[in-house]
């Protein structure tokens, strides 16, 4: 039995080819089940992010071509526009991958938290669609464990590495809490997108998002139980924000000292945390010069974010060091199934034996045979029964000169 694990991702495969392999959620069941009905797979499950695609299955045929076949099928895509871009590992470092992606160090940002949900909902749909199987099962959750370990035990992902997190920490260590304060939000692109939703999983007491095209403010306001603006409203607005983060395409900045000073003025000099994510800037320089504003660049915050860089790049070390050995202690689990049937097999020879030993001694007793006397003789055969074959198989390892039998039974046995 092998375990395999194969698939395109960020650095292998350009974005039309990872479209193409993507599997929705809405159809991942459907999938599983064709793939896990169709073909010699005894476990499957499908990770499929904006970033990866990869199959995680247990089959008797080591080669991955029964997998690209029902790829090219499933997909109506020829083998040859997707194979270059594949990767396989197989048994020990199929389960090292695992570890891996699920610990963020496979990611595009190191460390990164998000594809360890992503894992569990592929584990969840592979469970639901009844394709795990036993030893896959098992795998998903040694995976979990390990990347709970890597997170408690080292600071992979205690440091912001992106420009969105690193301002809302900072804005957290500002302020405290955010659960009162009011955000306005200057853009509606990905960077602020990704701060809004940062300040929304931190509890932001209100959010206002303020954008050239209104109808884009407000669908992703609307995500966020937020408020949406149009760019021309800012200076009626601008005075209610506690927090301004900004990052727009714009050519020319879009508040200036003057705008702010005002805003300052009518808060009554209750302090202004400003972050400035744009290049070219959307806030004049000067602005840092106001009392009660604390204004942070892109340059400020990156600062910080190399530096968290580096430290995640030392927890990784460590992390690589924790999943080594997590690898061995599956790789041990797995050992030990194979002695499963031999287990299973004595148990029952000996519980036979028992069963056969125990009926003669019932029968005995109820012929009237005394109590004590049937006892020692049940103790008696049934100790000859089992020590019988084992000895005779020793007997005949020392006729033979196969020592290590000979040794392995003293182990087996724990004899002196």
């Amino acid at each position: 039995m092998t375990l395999l694990a194969v698939g395109i991702n960020y650095n292998t495969a350009p974005v039309a080819i990872r479209e193409r392999l993507s599997f929705p959620a809405e159809s991942l069941e459907l999938s599983l089940k064709t793939l896990w009905n169709s073909h010699k797979i005894n476990g499957a499950a499908i990770l499929s992010t904006c970033n990866r695609t990869e199959f995680y299955y247990q089959t008797d045929d080591c080669c991955p071509d029964i997998l690209i076949d029902w790829i090219a099928e499933t997909k109506a895509i020829s083998p040859r526009e997707f194979t270059p871009y594949l990767y396989s590992h197989t048994d020990s470092q199929s389960i090292r991958h695992m570890f891996r992606v699920a610990c963020g160090l496979d990611s595009m940002v190191l460390g990164e938290p998000q594809i360890l949900g992503q894992m569990k909902t592929a584990y969840q749909a592979a469970y639901e669609a009844g394709t795990l199987g036993k030893h896959l099962g098992k795998l998903f959750h040694h995976t979990f464990s390990a990347a709970k370990k890597v997170r408690t035990d080292t600071a992979i992902g205690s440091s912001p590495v992106s420009v969105a997190f690193a301002a809302v920490q900072l804005a957290q260590q500002i302020f405290n809490s955010l659960s009162e304060q009011t955000a306005l939000l200057i853009g509606a692109g990905e960077t602020i997108e990704l701060t809004a939703r940062h300040l929304y999983q931190n509890n932001i007491g209100r959010i206002i998002i303020a954008n050239r095209t209104y109808d884009k403010a407000h669908a992703l306001a609307s995500q966020f139980n937020g408020y949406a603006i149009d760019l021309s409203e800012l200076t009626t607005h601008l005075a209610e924000a506690d927090i301004v983060i900004s990052s727009t395409a714009s050519q020319l900045p879009i508040l200036g000292k003057g705008r702010v000073e005002s805003a300052i003025k009518k808060r009554k000099h209750k302090p202004m945390f400003m972050v400035d994510l744009a290049v070219p800037r959307d806030i004049e320089s000067e602005v840092a010069q106001l009392q009660d504003v604390y204004l942070y660049t892109v340059d400020d915050l990156q600062n910080t974010i190399d530096q968290n860089m580096d430290s995640r790049r030392k927890a990784a070390e460590q992390a690589e060091e924790i999943i080594d050995t997590q690898v061995e202690h599956f790789l041990s689990w797995m050992r030990s199934q194979g002695a499963q049937s031999v287990i299973k097999d004595y148990r029952l020879q000996a519980h036979i034996t028992r069963d056969q030993s125990l009926e003669k001694a019932l029968s005995q007793l109820n012929n009237g045979r005394d109590a004590e006397e049937v006892l020692n003789l049940l103790a008696h055969t049934l100790t000859n029964k089992l020590i019988h074959t084992p000895s005779a198989q020793i007997r005949d390892a020392g006729e033979n000169e196969r020592h290590d039998l000979i040794a392995a039974a003293r182990e087996i046995f724990k004899l002196p």
